[in-house]
């Protein structure tokens, strides 16, 4: 099969024949669809990963199951599904108690055993790294049942690939870890993929102001059309008097939610709350930040880490496209382009620009 394989680190990706191994009994041969693109794989085309090459990328993937495993009833040839970025065992305590996307077992459910076959070889032979346990960059991917949630075959793969990353980590981290209540003013400090799902995740809660803050226009703009009643260019770095202006007297937001990573922008995320508000950090970062102790006991701020948008897999992933068949998800407007997997290079220089929202590989199927 075709693959886009990152052979180091930093370095640009190259696309070509990778060999897949049959399913063991718990996996899932799944022929890809569409596969997004997302900024934490440009991270390990960006940073030196020497332990992580080669590999095959992508993580936001939806497809057709082409074959299952002997132990597989969940899922049978034909079926449309997308990929979850982290598997479950649903044993352990995280799974029970309705927290799968913290699973204490998502590395044995992710990756093959040390003693097993890899799953993915380059034509010569040698093992190729599994990103995440999925690898969407490629025309196949071979994965744990438990990585996969069946949906309507009614739903477009291209946008139902965008529901496996962006959407739940984004919708998920406004309705399911933060809780955004109705009436709340939130905060999101980044319009990327990510950031603009927060937005429209925030509006489902019933927020009654959302303020989208960036230095790019034309984000702040895309913003606007996915509920944000106010939008904040921080170019000049004044975003917390901005936020001030707009909401004179309430001390700040509720809620405010980081979606790009980066020290400055954690800070602010902290910054902007009120008394008993609460910072929700999505962005990947190995940076540190600082927040004054005293402004977080004093004024009992909060802040939280989030990963996958806290959802329950199975059940939000489902539940999200039933809200886009219901008009109240946007995901037709999340695509900015539609690519071939021999334009994925091109596809990320243009999110290294932050130029677009999100752009999805889209093969033959």
């Amino acid at each position: 099969m075709l693959a886009a394989v990152l052979h180091k680190s930093p370095g640009a990706l190259s696309l070509e024949e990778v060999l897949i191994d049959e399913p063991m009994p718990h996996e899932v041969l799944i022929r890809t669809a569409a596969t997004g693109l997302c900024h934490s794989d440009l991270h390990f085309m960006e940073w030196a990963s020497p332990d992580w090459s080669p590999t095959v990328l992508g993580h936001e993937g939806a497809g057709v199951v082409e074959a299952v495993g002997s132990a597989v009833a969940y899922v049978k040839p034909g079926d449309h599904v997308i990929t979850c970025l982290a598997g479950f065992c649903g044993e352990c305590e995280f799974c029970l108690t309705g927290r799968p996307n913290l699973c204490a077992n998502a590395k044995e459910q992710c990756h093959r055993g040390p003693n097993d076959p890899p799953r993915l070889r380059l034509a010569d032979g040698s093992p190729v790294v599994q990103f995440a346990g999925l690898s969407a960059f490629a025309e196949k991917m071979l994965v744990h049942e438990h990585m996969v949630v069946k949906i309507d075959d009614d739903i477009p793969l291209d946008r139902a690939a965008l529901v496996g990353c962006a959407v739940p980590t984004g919708v998920g981290a406004a309705l399911r870890e933060a809780r955004v209540r109705p009436g709340a003013t939130v905060a999101v400090i980044g319009c990327g993929g990510v950031g603009l799902n927060v937005v429209q995740g925030a509006v489902i809660a019933g927020a009654r102001r959302v303020i989208a803050i960036d230095i790019n226009d034309g984000k702040l703009k895309t913003a606007r059309l996915f509920g944000a009643t106010d939008v904040i260019n921080n170019s000049a770095g004044d975003a917390l008097d901005q936020v001030n202006r707009l909401l004179p007297g309430e001390g700040g937001v509720d809620y405010s939610f980081e979606a790009l990573g980066l020290e400055q922008t954690f800070e602010l995320a902290f910054s902007l709350l009120r008394s008993g508000g609460t910072a929700t950090m999505l962005g990947v970062s190995f940076d540190t930040f600082k927040i004054p102790i005293h402004d977080l006991l004093s004024r009992s701020r909060s802040i939280k880490g989030c990963v996958m948008g806290g959802v329950q897999f199975r059940q939000d992933l489902p539940y999200f496209l039933d809200l886009y068949k219901a008009g109240r998800l946007k995901l037709d407007e999340l695509i900015s382009n539609r690519i071939s997997l021999e334009d994925i290079n091109e596809g990320y220089a243009a999110i290294a620009h932050g130029a677009i929202a999100r752009s999805v590989v889209v093969f033959d199927y």
